[in-house]
């Protein structure tokens, strides 16, 4: 019975950290969207991303992690970088200057899929009938979603739409490349890709966004201290504390959630209209994202 009791408060409690992250991830959305009415969005994201990293080796030290990267490891984690914070996070938010919380947030959700099509050239696992019908439910999702504003070559949403499919899709290609453990505590690698994809964005963002550092208004230097304290840097350690205590599969479907709140809180505290196209969207695409991540795989960590 002790043992059932303590599976079983495992669970209550991973279940607990899942809803945390996936709030706390999904309420990023329109946080991001307040915040780059002033501020371009690579410098936006790379400046919470620099503090955010700060904030997480301070955490690891005080859990007594070593933050050393061995030099082996170096490869895996500049990959990582790229594809995890560089194209994911930096990519995502250039593309929400054009599209919607909803048109973004789908469009990126839809890595599951690349990831279980990717998979075949990559780790040479074909795609199974059910990874079809998921492809199959995503794109129909996607097609009703962006069915009222078809995209043409002079459509201002062509570059936010390819922005974002390529952040799911480099997503994806980067956790099937970095699928093996690395010697590197948790915290530390979060930290270190974080960090060393955030810096080139703030580099950039100086560069070439020229940032006016005095536009920021009060909401949305507060949607920046809430972008810096729980996207990126609570919910990593509430999602590491899920996927200690849920199986993978439970946690990433779990994760599925983090569109719909956003969507959801783009309605409430910015107005984002939200009727049945927008629905049928919603329930069609991550039906395939569901169905793509249905069968037992490495859990593949997200973020926005």
């Amino acid at each position: 019975m002790d043992k059932e009791a303590s599976t079983h408060q495992a669970r209550l409690g991973g279940l607990l950290f899942l809803a945390c992250t996936a709030i706390g991830w999904g309420l990023n959305w329109p946080a991001m969207k307040i915040l780059l009415r002033d501020w371009p969005p690579l410098f936006a994201r790379g400046i919470s991303g620099v503090v955010a990293t700060l904030i997480l080796f301070a955490i690891a030290a005080a859990n007594r992690e070593r933050s050393a990267v061995p030099r082996k490891t170096w490869g895996a984690l500049l990959l990582a970088s790229f594809t995890n914070v560089f194209a994911w996070m930096g990519f995502t938010t250039i593309s929400m200057t054009t599209l919607s919380i909803s048109e973004a947030s789908l469009l990126v959700y839809t890595m599951p899929i690349w990831a279980t099509l990717l998979a075949w050239p990559v780790l040479g696992s074909r795609p199974k009938p059910r990874d079809v019908a998921g492809l199959i439910l995503g794109f129909a999702g996607l097609f009703v979603l962006f069915s009222d504003h078809p995209l043409g070559f002079a459509s201002d949403k062509i570059v936010g739409v390819a922005l974002a499919l390529g952040a799911a899709i480099l997503f994806a290609l980067g956790s099937l490349l970095n699928a093996r453990p690395v010697p590197v505590a948790p915290i530390s690698f979060v930290a270190w890709q974080i960090g060393l994809g955030s810096l080139p964005m703030v580099v950039l963002g100086l560069a070439f966004e020229h940032p006016d550092m005095g536009a920021l208004r009060i909401d949305s230097g507060l949607m920046l201290a809430y972008m810096t304290l729980v996207p990126m840097g609570t919910c990593y350690l509430t999602w590491f504390a899920t996927i200690r205590r849920l199986p993978a599969t439970t946690a990433a479907v779990g994760m599925l959630s983090v569109p719909v709140i956003g969507i959801l809180a783009g309605a409430l505290f910015l107005g984002d209209g939200i009727g049945w196209r927008e629905i049928c969207a919603i329930v069609l695409t991550l039906a395939g994202v569901a169905l793509a991540l249905s069968k037992p795989k490495p859990v593949i960590e997200q973020g926005v």
